[in-house]
């Protein structure tokens, strides 16, 4: 009988317990600030200042769900404790950075930086540096893979660095060939393909990073071909990229289109046209339905992409400046930034119904924590 009440009580829930698989983070870009929000309330229950320049903000989260890396554009690489609402360390890394990633097992932080360049990696429990790898260029695409492995490009390079971290010294394969100016990358849920966009260029460069070493491949070669390029007022984002079934829908630079490509052969298999230039092309998670957002000034609208057709199925105007779209797990509900009307608008992805408007201070980055268990964010 007594050891029935141990076991009892060992496992009985603490009255003050919280779990944080319902929770996620909004970047509130004008006041260095996030937002706690909840999923299932579609509210938001706090927030954490003090985070510094967050303008082209990301995180990603320790595989826990109870703490966030955020990356600021100050070289700032912040820590914040999901439950206790507050940051628990923080360092200025460089002068201007633009994005991290954490490994697989969850114990570094990577930061990629565009000044001084390089990346600069950390013990996550910690924060103390472990290892700094100087590039002499701007670092763009920073991704990790399996195996306690990051992939970045240089912009000023053309190059594609992995920096494995497996053994007791990292080591670092150099990839060149990549092509001019690459200005972001995209990897694959299972950490094969590597895909990095160019700027200026009309083709992107694709890597299989289970081969050894990776070979370089152009793919969508010309896909502007014969047409005049548009003015570029925002760089397309191929993290917010979609997989659908067996291909990927991607944004096309200069263009108003998405291009769509298998992702065995890589070849391409049809285009899109859209409202204006897309920043984000991102697939709900059953690969149904791909929505869209576009770059200043067509930046108000929504596209909804039927997958199988390859044809808009509904537009509609949430509001100026949608910066972002984040889907529940599931994909039943959407959440999107709506910086200039400070606004976070929740639909439903079914009905295309708007649920609820959450206030928030020039919201841009919306991350759930089941990115928390995704490759390559």
């Amino acid at each position: 009988m007594a050891l029935a009440v141990a076991a009892f009580a060992l496992a009985a829930p603490r009255a003050d317990a919280q779990a944080t698989g319902d929770l996620g983070l909004v970047v509130e870009r004008a006041s260095g600030s996030l937002l706690v929000v909840d999923q299932s309330e579609r509210a938001r229950v706090g927030r954490i200042e003090g985070l510094g320049d967050l303008s082209h903000a990301s995180l990603v989260y320790s595989p826990d769900q109870r703490h966030a890396f955020v990356f600021g554009r100050d070289g700032g690489l912040t820590k914040v404790d999901m439950l206790d609402r507050r940051i628990v360390d923080r360092v200025v890394q460089a002068g201007n950075a633009i994005g991290g990633a954490i490994s697989d097992d969850g114990t570094l932080v990577a930061v990629s930086n565009y000044e001084p360049g390089g990346v600069r990696v950390f013990d996550a429990r910690t924060l103390e540096m472990v290892a700094d790898i100087p590039t002499a260029s701007k670092t763009i695409g920073l991704v990790d893979i399996p195996g306690r492995r990051f992939v970045f490009s240089l912009w000023d390079e053309g190059e594609t660095w992995i920096a494995d971290f497996s053994g007791n010294d990292p080591e670092i394969t150099k990839i060149d060939g990549i092509g001019a100016n690459p200005y972001d990358a995209l990897a694959t849920a299972d950490g094969r393909t590597y895909v990095v966009g160019l700027f200026g260029a009309d083709h992107l460069t694709a890597l299989d990073l289970w081969q050894d070493p990776p070979e370089p491949r152009k793919i969508l070669p010309e896909y502007a071909e014969g047409r005049e390029g548009r003015p570029v007022y925002k760089m397309p984002h191929l993290e917010g990229w979609a997989k659908a079934g067996h291909e990927f829908v991607l944004p096309a630079m200069g263009q108003h289109e998405v291009l769509w490509v298998d992702s065995r052969s890589l070849a391409e298999t049809g285009r899109t046209p859209t409202h204006g230039q897309p920043v984000f092309a991102m697939a709900r998670p059953d690969g149904r339905h791909v929505w869209v957002n576009f770059a200043h000034p067509r930046n108000d609208t929504i596209q909804v992409i039927d997958t199988l057709t390859k044809k808009i199925i509904h537009q509609f105007k949430p509001g100026p400046g949608v910066l972002h779209m984040e889907f529940t797990p599931r994909g039943h509900e959407v959440w999107l930034s709506v910086r200039d009307a400070g606004r976070i608008m929740v639909y439903d992805t079914q009905t295309f119904e708007k649920l609820r408007e959450i206030e928030a201070d020039s919201p841009s980055g919306i991350f759930f924590t089941a990115r928390a268990h995704r490759t390559g964010l």
